[in-house]
């Protein structure tokens, strides 16, 4: 599937398809991938097909695939949610499930092209996003792409044996504007 939606340096975000649901659920089933993640439960196929054919019918969600340019490996995803055009803002949420990839500033890259695509493409004024005290990785990337850190909600979630503190960001078009020139 060549389908460039957005495209970056390294990477390009495409539509899911129902033909990544077998990746997808790997990935989300993997204890390493979704030790990050706010849900815990398996996913078999069934469930995974819904999401996938749920997320284009729903005009709150955008997710897209995040492929290599170069051998279009599929090595994750990125999406926007609770988009609400109202007050124009979104939840940002990514993973890269190929942990061959993982750490080697593909979410950066990733996370700056959603950014975009919700600032410039959705209009939105505001994304937001939740993140676990000790994902390092992910809070570097996003602190990079220029989100700032809003709040903590301590030992929100419980997980593989200990609580563990929840972080807030947000990231405002002006902000992302001012980083751009």
């Amino acid at each position: 599937m060549n389908i460039r939606y957005y495209e970056g340096d390294r990477i390009y975000l495409r539509p899911i398809e129902l033909e990544d649901e077998p990746t997808l659920r790997l990935w989300r089933n993997d204890p390493k991938i979704w030790a990050t993640l706010l849900y815990i439960q398996p996913k078999n196929a069934l469930r995974e097909r819904e999401w996938i054919e749920k997320l284009y019918k729903d005009t709150h969600d955008v997710g897209l695939a995040i492929c290599l340019k170069d051998g279009h490996r599929h090595i994750g995803g990125c999406g926007l949610h609770k988009v609400d055009p109202i007050h124009r803002r979104a939840e940002f949420g990514i993973l890269i499930g190929d942990r061959e990839y993982q750490n080697q500033g593909y979410g950066t890259e990733a996370t700056r092209l959603m950014v975009r695509y919700g600032f410039e493409e959705m209009n939105l004024n505001r994304i937001g996003l939740s993140v676990f005290a000790d994902n390092l990785a992910g809070i570097r990337a996003y602190e990079k792409v220029g989100f700032v850190r809003e709040g903590c909600i301590r030992r929100a979630y419980y997980r593989n044996g200990s609580y563990h503190d929840e972080l807030f960001y947000g990231l405002l078009r002006s902000e992302w504007e001012q980083n751009q020139a």
